[in-house]
């Protein structure tokens, strides 16, 4: 028992300041929390905003500690426990006014790790349901406007990734393939940057498949909405068999992309 009582002392010897519990005025630690925030001290202005919550739970300090400890943990990249605050944040205060800004931190921390279309868009996808979500819930928020341009962001991303599977299954001759992913770029996300490109390789499909029909009419829908696009000067190569542009690397026409 001796020897026991000797280890215990030992160990609480070892604590440092900040792991003692000293009962301290909310606005004290709350006010410590926000200049470590300020000076860029992360790690810690999480803690002081969990402990100014810890210590006085219900102060009017205790909710707002709740909403600045996640965005100390999404400054400090550790979005994982920034998400795990912010879904606690939005449960326990459904009506709070800060809950659009809660929304919209929350897609922050997904879309701050999309990955290049080559790679898995797990966040990509959940980025777009956060920032749908606060869009539908929050219309006439100051979040709502950016979250949409991010909307259409996230849209431009998925559809470069179903092209650039689609453009594999191309050069690999797994046409139908192929045209599954370039089908899904024209219905699914039809005002990003990718359709005109989906049109003119499903062209290419059709063609390949001896679709001939089918290529053409593709052909006349990306003439008729992108008349001036270099998709369609390719496409119109590729049915018309004519050389429209000056090719200075001597690329044949139809060598696929």
């Amino acid at each position: 028992m001796i020897v026991a009582a000797g280890l215990v002392a030992g160990c609480s010897g070892t604590k440092g300041p900040r792991d003692e519990y000293v009962e301290r005025p909310v606005e004290t630690i709350y006010n410590q929390a926000m200049t470590d925030l300020e000076k860029a001290r992360y790690k810690d202005a999480a803690k002081g905003f969990d402990e100014a919550e810890r210590q006085h739970p219900y102060s009017q300090w205790a909710t707002k500690a709740q909403l600045m400890a996640a965005y100390a943990h999404y400054e400090d990249n550790d979005y994982e426990d920034a998400i795990i605050a912010l879904d606690r944040f939005i449960q326990l205060h459904p009506s709070n006014p800060d809950i659009p800004y809660a929304h919209y931190l929350k897609g922050l921390c997904y879309y701050e790790r999309i990955s290049d279309v080559s790679r898995d868009q797990k966040m990509t996808e959940l980025a777009l349901k956060a920032f749908t979500e606060l869009r539908a819930r929050y219309p006439q928020s100051k979040y709502a406007r950016d979250a949409k341009l991010k909307i259409d962001l996230t849209h431009d991303h998925l559809a470069g990734k179903e092209m650039n599977i689609g453009r594999y299954y191309l050069n690999h001759g797994n046409y139908l393939a192929a045209i599954n992913r370039f089908k899904t770029v024209i219905e699914n996300y039809q005002t990003t940057t990718h359709v005109p490109e989906a049109l003119h390789r499903l062209t290419e499909a059709y063609r390949a498949l001896g679709l001939n029909e089918e290529a053409r009419r593709t052909a006349a829908v990306l003439g008729h909405n992108f008349p001036g696009s270099e998709w369609y000067i390719d496409s119109y190569q590729l049915m018309e068999h004519k050389q429209v542009r000056d090719d200075k690397e001597g690329k044949p026409w139809y060598k696929f992309w």
